[in-house]
């Protein structure tokens, strides 16, 4: 018992510090799309919807109930997703590297993954 508990808080600040890793990331990122109107406002999005994903973990780990912990995760997963959009859209209009983006959606699909499986685990549905 005390080896899984040890192995969760692991894989825990694993993920939590992969989150802080990709919103530092996408910060650099952000910093270097044009500085037009349109790149500015779209931007402006991203920075919420990808800044939201760790803010609402974080949030949720001093969760008072686990329905409250299930709806930081929840509004993580709704954040990611968002993030997915704004980044298509700003690679679709050509406003930024295509590879780049790529490496985002990928890592999003990933914590997307993880936020969807942690939250039916939490429902009990998994």
């Amino acid at each position: 018992m005390e080896i899984q508990k040890s192995k969760v808080n692991e894989f825990k600040e694993k993920f939590k510090q992969r989150l802080y890793d990709f919103t530092l990331r996408l910060i650099e990122f952000l910093d270097k799309l044009p500085n037009d109107n349109v790149s500015r406002r779209i931007g402006d999005q991203l920075l919420r919807s990808g800044t939201s994903i760790i803010g609402n973990y974080i949030e949720g780990q001093s969760a008072s109930s686990k329905k409250d912990f299930t709806n930081f995760f929840t509004t993580s997963l709704k954040s990611a997703n968002e993030s997915k959009l704004w980044l298509a859209l700003l690679q679709d209009s050509k406003r930024c590297n295509s590879e780049e983006v790529a490496w985002f959606l990928r890592e999003l699909n990933e914590i997307s993954n993880i936020f969807a499986s942690s939250i039916l685990t939490l429902k009990g549905k998994k």
